[in-house]
């Protein structure tokens, strides 16, 4: 069933103070053509934090007639990568975005820069420093206090190009001289206090090599890089309001006509979502997701495989607003702009997530059905016979419907049978009616139970199509219906600010522009994670969606919507991620968070304050594979999702030791669909060996699954793995201190700087150790000697 709509007209931005500033600059004829630009840095992935900006610059040049270009301002060699670049190009084409030819690296005019830093020396207006990173700082005074001038400013122009020149030859080591700016050292706006223009750093670039050891800053780099590539208007984030004031002074120094101008508006932070690349570093590395593409992830990578159209990520940057303020938008106008966009796109199909079987005692042979793919929408047919779905398409008659079987024996949603219901409930009980969707009614006669009391069957009638029906459930055949995994995805916070507060979620060290920024203090954002965030289960979808496109996105009735997972799901192994609930079902819990608690059906009782929804119904041996699991130390969730799955228990069996809940949580969540393929597997003493070196410290989580994952395909003992690569970390107290002195001796600049508050250098550090050791020192042990170091 193909339902991909047409694509929409785009949105314009809608009119704020740029686009006046805009109006008024082409009316007086400053500008031929509006020229804009995104410029991130490759030093990680695009996120939702970017859509935003990436919106406003591009479509803000197409309302105008203009063109926009995409840069990457790479000139920090430091965490920079091919892999980023590329991958910010890639996802920015899927958002729709066509750059064309304009698409500019910054590190292809690291000459040009060193030539309009000679020219500002020439003028008077730069000079070589010498005074070490705390002297700096504390000549640069206060708020309060006017700064004083180095002993270094008044040198003469002769003298500071010859340094500089021998700075760009490598005769210096990093810290020892930097060029400054000569602005103002009494300017209340600090940034105007002689700023940084060119530092020393030994650090392979990945795309100009060894070539440089001197690397402009972002100050000085990205006002010349947007006069020469012609920008008009050079829109940024609020927290740059202060730099824009060095921005007109190059502009003014150097003599660019025409030249552009800097505009501020107010940065967008969306709730239950951190998207400092720091934090989402340490998601990752830590294993609390899967990955940067985890579908939790607020990465357009994860977005994507979450399988988000990008037009309804186009929506929602549009629906935010441009004004001069900080805000943080309300989750719920990404997930209405998702949801929205599904609504006409998926077609409607039903799956059953939890299975309880049902015989339908009087049905005397099978029967196919046809079925609409939109029940409930309006199908109109076309002159030329064919029908137009809500999508815009126009099919022939037989491909709006579907053939779905109804046979004997079928499987609904456990919850949809209650033994005891509660007062309100409308699905089926004993004695009860219900009607199945397009299928007619059935009367519940009688059901079996195990030996713990839980259903095991339910046996029913069909009745006369004129019976009264409590309600309306959805179901598949037993017989024919198509067994699949399904990955319930929530959100990866349970709280709606979990990074602490404002500037603590405007703060990134790793972001260009805040160099001497003190961190702020918070507590750990990790604290908020939410423990449901993703919920495996598996039960059986109808057998019409075999037909289908690979990749079509579905409305699993009263499920939620969903698509096949593009990196776990196989023809012969489906698995399902969830990518939106059908409503929002989180509810306004006291004290003003917001819990994971989801809205009861009408009728049902509701949930007292942070209980959570009942736990999935198990079967008496199911029950005690759950025991016998958590008492291994099996996590709850992991437990009752082996506990449902017969080929998770027999593959489980064996399971002991002190390493049996991190192997249960391998088992269930990376060879899940491995196991129920029948696929050459690592056998539970080999991963036991594997959760051993995790848990000795010797090997991270992301060495853990890489190991895990090359086995899977190789047959290999994951832990052979391990040692054929050279993977084990380094953990030894004296290695590790050596090469933490190493790096702290080449970097005394920013070792005082550190010193002097600017802490959120930790990861620049730890980022120097790990590649000192080719990435195999321990993260945690290197986080404390780092720490002890510093402050020593």
């Amino acid at each position: 069933m193909t339902a991909e709509p047409s694509t929409p007209p785009a949105f314009k931005v809608a009119p704020n103070f740029i686009t006046e500033v805009i109006e008024r600059d082409l009316q007086a004829g400053k500008y031929p053509q509006i020229v804009t630009r995104f410029p991130p840095e490759p030093n990680g992935y695009l996120h939702l934090g970017h859509v935003f900006a990436s919106y406003l610059d591009f479509q803000t040049a197409l309302d105008f007639g203009g063109r926009y270009h995409l840069r990457l301002d790479d000139t920090n060699p430091e965490g920079e990568s091919m892999e980023y670049a590329e991958a910010i190009q890639d996802d920015l084409r899927w958002l729709g975005w066509n750059w064309g030819e304009h698409l500019y690296f910054a590190s292809d005019h690291f000459e040009r820069y060193y030539q309009y830093a000679e020219q500002l020396i020439r003028q008077g207006d730069a000079y070589v420093d010498s005074v070490s990173g705390d002297e700096m700082a504390r000549l640069r005074g206060s708020a309060t206090e006017a700064g004083t001038p180095s002993r270094y400013r008044d040198r003469t122009v002769e003298e500071n190009l010859d340094l500089f020149r021998r700075m760009r030859a490598g005769e210096f080591p990093d810290g020892a001289h930097v060029l400054r700016a000569k602005i103002d050292l009494s300017n209340p706006n600090m940034k105007l206090r002689d700023p940084v223009l060119y530092r020393i750093l030994r650090a392979e670039h990945y795309r100009q090599g060894n070539d440089w050891c001197i690397y402009p800053m972002y100050d000085f780099q990205h006002p010349l890089q947007d006069a020469m590539e012609g920008v008009t208007h050079s829109m940024c984030s609020l927290e740059f309001v202060d730099n824009r004031a060095i921005y007109d002074w190059l502009m003014e120094r150097l003599g660019f006509q025409p030249r552009p101008h800097q505009y501020e508006f107010g940065r967008r932070n969306l709730e239950y979502t951190v998207v400092s690349k720091r934090k989402l570093r340490r998601l990752v590395q830590e294993g609390h997701v899967s990955g940067w593409d985890d579908p939790r992830m607020p990465t357009l990578r994860a977005q994507r495989r979450l399988g988000v159209t990008p037009e309804a990520i186009r929506t929602f940057a549009h629906q935010i607003g441009v004004n001069r303020t900080n805000r943080t938008v309300d989750i719920a106008v990404l997930e209405n702009a998702i949801r929205d966009d599904l609504n006409h796109r998926a077609p409607r199909v039903m799956a059953v997530l939890e299975p309880l079987r049902v015989v339908i005692e009087n049905l005397p042979e099978p029967r196919t059905l046809s079925l609409p793919y939109w029940p409930r929408d309006v199908v109109e047919a076309s002159p030329d016979g064919r029908v137009a779905l809500p999508t815009g398409e126009r099919v022939p008659p037989e491909q709006a419907v579907r053939d779905v079987p109804l046979t004997r024996e079928l499987y609904i949603e456990r919850s949809d049978f209650e033994v005891e219901p509660p007062a309100g409930f409308k699905r089926l009980t004993p004695g009860g009616r219900v009607r199945l969707r397009g299928a007619g009614i059935i009367q519940a006669e009688r059901f079996d139970t195990d030996d713990a009391g839980q259903v095991t069957a339910v046996y029913a009638t069909l009745q006369p199509e004129d019976a009264k029906a409590s309600g309306v459930i959805h179901w598949v055949s037993a017989e024919q219906a198509v067994p699949a995994e399904f990955r319930l995805y929530d959100r990866l916070f349970r709280v709606p600010n979990p990074e602490g507060g404002p500037a603590e979620a405007e703060y990134d060290p790793e972001e260009p522009g805040h160099e001497g920024q003190p961190e702020p203090a918070s507590t750990d954002f990790l604290h908020y994670l939410n423990p449901d965030s993703l919920r495996i289960t598996r039960g059986y979808v109808e057998p019409s969606i075999q037909a289908d496109p690979p990749g079509t996105r579905y409305q699993f009735e009263r499920q939620g919507y969903f698509w096949p997972d593009p990196v776990l799901s196989r023809p012969e192994a489906l698995v399902f991620g969830r990518i939106i609930t059908l409503r929002d079902a989180w509810a306004q819990r006291e004290g003003g968070e917001r819990a994971t608690t989801r809205r009861p059906e009408k009728g049902q009782k509701a949930e007292s304050k942070g209980e959570r929804a009942a736990a999935p119904t198990l079967t008496a041996e199911q029950a005690a594979e759950v025991a016998r699991l958590t008492q291994l130390g099996v996590g709850e969730g992991d437990a009752v999702t082996a506990a449902r799955d017969p080929q998770l228990v027999q593959y489980l069996q064996g399971l002991h030791g002190e390493s049996a809940g991190t192997v249960a949580g391998w088992a269930v969540n990376d060879l899940g669909p491995a196991i129920r393929e029948g696929r050459a597997l690592p056998t539970l003493e080999q991963l036991g060996q594997l959760a051993e070196l995790l848990q000795s410290g010797s090997i991270s989580t992301r060495i853990a699954k890489e190991a895990l994952m090359e086995a899977l395909g190789t047959g290999e003992a994951p832990a052979e793995v391990v040692a054929r690569k050279g993977l084990r970390q380094v953990s030894d107290t004296a290695e590790l201190e050596r090469l933490i002195q190493g790096v702290l001796d080449s970097n005394p600049d920013k070792v005082a700087a550190y010193r002097a508050g600017k802490t959120g250098l930790m990861g620049f550090f730890t980022g120097q150790v790990m590649r000192a050791s080719g990435g195999q020192a321990n993260p945690q042990r290197v986080a404390e000697l780092l720490t002890a170091a510093l402050q020593g």
